[in-house]
């Protein structure tokens, strides 16, 4: 079922035909996505790498064709809010201007950190620029799904062996490539072990295959009778994928003096006029690039070890956290009442009272997805899920914000009912026990009649 509320906006300004409230689709610089404040159009550049100069210059245009609010998604996308029919063309035009490279079709997801990590085993970026030039047509067809996701991984410090992936290639070792399907590096299909030239052509493959099983079609839809003919191989004892940590923020030594920072805006939101300003320290201190990453942050690469020391102690008063603690990192909160059309409630408002009231919920082992609606656009993944609908609140202990929710609590008593979860895990944690582990202990049925006790 769909859900009424945002559509998808042509350049000129009119609405087009597939419906963006649809859970797949997705806001791009061509077809941004109408929501509660106004256009919302999507980019993930080449390499997902900007110098300084080309996010100021996009900021500059947020805030004078949009209403100056930027968002980096889960999966290190840049979104810029508040557009207008009449304005979209413009921030086109600027992007442009900036020498800003979009690639048409999927995004293909590297690490952050690629060739620039000495421990990377495999040259991710120029994996990527292949399978652009190689499979332009295939990877522009409007077959393939909105949100189709390629992973190219090349190992190092930071990888995306934890991000799930339709398509994903992932560095064994120097010259060898392994390409697999439908899950992360633990997960996934493989189905080709070998070099550069025998990963590309298994891509194109792979696209083919969706192309011909039908629009919109994901990897989890090629069935393992389809993978064996073209694949024969596939049935052999493949190494597993590099099992690297995700990126996280604070300050990383590369080698010699050299370092980058990593920076959280608070929830993935940023104020272009704080971005600017940052931004505007960044260059003189010598950085190259900024580089978006998954989990809602961006790289500062190219400074020296002071530098970057000097840009992580200033960050703060711009709203960027160097620290991978914040327990603010624990809540994956979409736009919200206001900013969507779906919105039932104001989830940056409801996260921030959680933080303040409920710190005994934020050691690190719960995540909590905010969801304005069941659609659960923030976090694709199980979660405590507090979802907004017309009648309330659905709180879902441990899943997705669409599935059935374990409570229902009335709007003005949401507040009451996250204070009664904290007490409840003060009153019943042991010394040693997380909060996940102390509400797994005490299980849903304590957990909802706690939640439901005047």
């Amino acid at each position: 079922m769909g859900f009424a509320g945002e559509r998808e906006i042509d350049m000129e300004g009119r609405a087009i035909a597939a419906p963006g409230s649809r859970r797949g689709a997705c806001p791009t610089l061509a077809a941004p996505m109408a929501t509660g404040d106004g256009l919302l159009a999507r980019l993930r550049p080449a390499g997902g790498a900007l110098t300084p100069s080309q996010l100021n210059m996009l900021a500059v245009s947020a805030a004078a064709n949009g209403n100056g609010v930027l968002e980096i998604t889960g999966r290190g996308s840049l979104q810029v809010r508040g557009l207008r029919p009449e304005t979209v063309g413009r921030l086109a035009a600027d992007v442009d201007a900036a020498g800003i490279l979009v690639p048409a079709g999927p995004p293909i997801e590297l690490s952050p950190l690629h060739g620039i990590d000495p421990g990377e085993i495999g040259n991710a970026a120029a994996i990527e620029a292949r399978l652009r030039n190689e499979h332009k047509i295939a990877l522009s067809s409007p077959l393939l799904a909105p949100k189709l996701s390629i992973i190219v991984d090349g190992g190092g410090r930071f990888g995306l062996s934890g991000l799930s992936a339709d398509i994903r290639v992932d560095a064994l070792d120097e010259g060898r490539w392994l390409v697999a399907i439908d899950g992360d590096a633990k997960a996934a299909k493989p189905v080709c072990i070998g070099s550069a030239d025998d990963a590309a052509r298994a891509v194109g493959r792979l696209l083919a295959m969706l192309m011909e099983i039908g629009k919109n079609s994901r990897a989890r839809d090629i069935g393992p009778t389809a993978l064996r003919e073209v694949f024969p191989a596939m049935e052999l004892q493949f190494a597993a994928g590099p099992n690297s940590q995700m990126p996280r923020p604070g300050l990383h030594q590369l080698c010699d003096d050299s370092a980058v920072l990593g920076l959280r805006p608070r929830f993935g939101q940023m104020k272009a006029s704080a971005l600017s300003r940052f931004l505007g320290q960044t260059e003189p201190l010598g950085a190259a690039e900024i580089r978006l990453a998954p989990g809602r942050q961006f790289f500062v690469t190219g400074c020296s070890t002071e530098a970057a020391k000097a840009l992580q102690a200033a960050a703060k008063d711009y709203g960027f956290s160097s620290d991978a603690d914040d327990p603010s990192a624990n809540i994956a909160a979409c736009a919200g009442a206001g900013a969507c059309a779906s919105g039932f409630y104001e989830t940056r408002m409801q996260a921030q009272h959680l933080l303040r009231h409920s710190p005994v919920l934020f050691d690190g082992s719960l995540t909590f997805h905010l969801s304005g609606c069941p659609k659960g656009c923030a976090h694709p993944r199980p979660a405590l899920a507090l979802t907004g609908m017309a009648s309330g609140y659905g709180i879902v202990l441990s899943g997705l914000a669409g599935d059935s929710p374990d409570a229902t609590i009335a709007g003005g008593e949401i507040d009451f009912a996250i204070e009664k979860l904290a007490r409840l895990v003060e009153n019943n944690k042991s010394a040693d026990e997380s909060a996940a582990a102390c509400l797994r202990r005490l299980g849903p049925q304590t957990i909802v009649k706690a939640l439901k006790q005047e």
